[in-house]
């Protein structure tokens, strides 16, 4: 695969691509996540499709503007990089913050996308389908709190990029689940800075203006519009907890076509890269199963 820096509009997107006569994928990370999430997932589609796997704006190897960080700007950011590629239609496979991101590009531009997978957008943070519901002063209030937090949040510096996966390591051998996908991933997590040590290429002014805008984000919005097929990955987590399965049932009611595919024992965003066979495998029997649909 090619990886190189494009130029979209006042942004250079870091971006890594297989392009031929195959059907087009658009693989899109999570929030805090990089291209390298998808390493396990990739290998099972490269003899069949058309790859297009970026560093979202704000994320890896791309320029992280000071602005542009709510989901419907970082649809416009594809629909650029689609365009720039002179992509008719693709599907789309997003993970969390991908999955959002996937949903407003699929709304805003229906005739691009054939199909969406949505490991994520199954809940809003606030109101009648978040996972906090109340009065305009109680939901302010929860805000306000919750920007507290943010603000208290620090960048961790590393001296040596090996520290940070090794710490990383430990964490997840804990809950059985490294593996090399893993490895891949950290080891693109950091930026080294001008004095030489490492911090998170996710800054906190990025992750911060992120989430401020994602909690005014209405999903049902997006939902009434799309008109392709989608597949939702939700997690065991997911599944088990009662808003989100209220939240979720009312989405799918907007929706002409979808299925679900719970994957047994997986967790939110790093299903990926922790089952990468069987969510590889999903996706692949879902986009099949759309196209002969159409």
């Amino acid at each position: 695969m090619i990886e190189k820096m494009i130029q979209l509009g006042n942004m250079r997107m870091n971006v890594r691509y297989l392009l031929n006569d195959n059907p087009v994928v658009l693989f899109l990370h999570f929030s805090g996540g990089n291209m390298k999430m998808w390493e396990g997932i990739l290998p099972q589609f490269e003899k069949e499709y058309s790859l297009i796997v970026p560093d979202l704006r704000g994320h890896g190897k791309s320029d992280k503007p000071l602005t542009g960080y709510h989901i419907d700007e970082m649809a416009n950011d594809l629909f650029l990089l689609l365009k720039h590629f002179d992509i008719k239609e693709c599907h789309i496979v997003g993970s969390s913050m991908g999955a959002e991101i996937g949903l407003s590009l699929a709304a805003a531009h229906p005739e691009l996308v054939e199909s969406l997978v949505c490991e994520g957008a199954l809940y809003n943070e606030f109101g009648e389908y978040g996972l906090f519901n109340g009065s305009e002063e109680e939901i302010e209030h929860k805000k306000e709190a919750m920007r507290t937090e943010l603000a208290k949040r620090e960048e961790r510096i590393y001296t040596k990029r090996e520290a940070y996966i090794e710490e990383e390591r430990e964490k997840l051998t804990q809950l059985g689940i490294w593996n090399d996908s893993f490895h891949a991933f950290f080891e693109n997590n950091l930026q080294q800075q001008t004095d030489g040590t490492y911090t998170y290429c996710y800054l906190n002014r990025v992750r911060t203006e992120y989430i401020q805008q994602y909690w005014d984000v209405k999903f049902e919005d997006y939902y009434k519009k799309i008109t392709c097929p989608i597949l939702f990955l939700p997690s065991e987590e997911e599944r088990n907890d009662e808003r989100v399965k209220t939240s979720f049932a009312a989405f799918t009611r907007l929706l002409d076509s979808f299925e679900v595919e719970p994957i047994p024992n997986s967790i939110h965003a790093y299903v990926w890269m922790q089952l990468p066979h069987a969510a590889g495998e999903a996706v692949k029997k879902f986009i099949k199963n759309s196209v002969s649909w159409q």
